[in-house]
């Protein structure tokens, strides 16, 4: 089922148990309840929000960049370069809702009809081979000493998240691809010096994941945006959340001060 023409609702309003309305959540917010409920809880039932970092701004340049870059190929309907050269037999998707998809505001939409959730993720490129399937791409940005890969941990978030999108856009009747692709580009350190300009080294690594886990995860979602908070932040990777640890550390002693007063 489409949803091309959904209202973007607001989300000012904290969720209310009972609430029939259509209750807005973006893909980091599916990410954040994998990575603690607890977490999710708050921001969603109480607004408090964990402390968020500041933003990475070469990312965001480098993000942009490459969208203008792939975005010429994609007026000429021919493949990137890259793309030949890892020989992917697709050319980027022309779609007069692509701007949409990438807006960060609303992405690519679905309401989830089992729980009323207003499900959407911004995603930066979509690609389609001669069949009309369509691959989800991500674009990456980092600078290190070592090749560019997915093998650390903590980018199990980076394939949940190409998984959300693809589950996303098949909710919008598209045929898409198990396999996406991260163009992944390192900022090259063995150089001699700045010289006001960064060397960067790009590279294609192809993802065949699985989205069968979304739609049961919504439901969890809306079970928990429904119950009293979760007594313990638990995190994905096992143990307590270091941010509910945190919280409850920095309370503690806050109420400790206070009792000596």
């Amino acid at each position: 089922m489409r949803y091309n023409n959904l209202m973007a609702w607001g989300r000012s309003a904290s969720y209310k148990p009972g609430q029939t309305g259509v209750y807005k959540l973006s893909r980091s917010k599916i990410e954040l309840f994998v990575q603690c409920q607890r977490c999710f809880w708050l921001g969603e039932r109480l607004k408090i929000k964990r402390p968020s970092g500041p933003p990475f701004q070469i990312n965001k340049a480098v993000d942009e960049l490459m969208k203008k870059e792939f975005d010429s190929y994609r007026t000429k309907a021919e493949p990137h370069p890259l793309m030949v050269e890892n020989s992917i037999a697709a050319v980027p998707m022309q779609h007069a809702d692509l701007d949409k998809w990438r807006h960060n505001f609303t992405g690519v939409s679905t309401v989830h009809t089992a729980t009323n959730l207003y499900i959407f993720g911004a995603i930066d490129d979509v690609w389609i081979d001669s069949k009309g399937k369509v691959m989800v791409v991500d674009y990456k940005a980092t600078s290190k000493a070592t090749e560019v890969n997915l093998d650390s941990d903590w980018q199990i978030a980076y394939k949940r998240q190409m998984e959300i999108y693809q589950w996303l856009l098949r909710q919008n009747g598209f045929d898409v691809s198990d396999t996406g692709y991260f163009v992944y580009t390192n900022g090259r350190l063995d150089l001699d010096g700045f010289f006001d300009k960064i060397e960067f080294r790009t590279k294609i690594i192809p993802y065949t994941g699985s989205s069968e886990w979304v739609d049961s995860t919504i439901v969890d979602m809306k079970a928990c945006l429904e119950s009293e908070m979760p007594a313990v932040g638990v995190a994905a990777m096992g143990g307590e959340c270091e941010h509910c640890a945190y919280a409850r550390a920095r309370t503690q002693l806050t109420l400790n001060a206070i009792k000596k007063k």
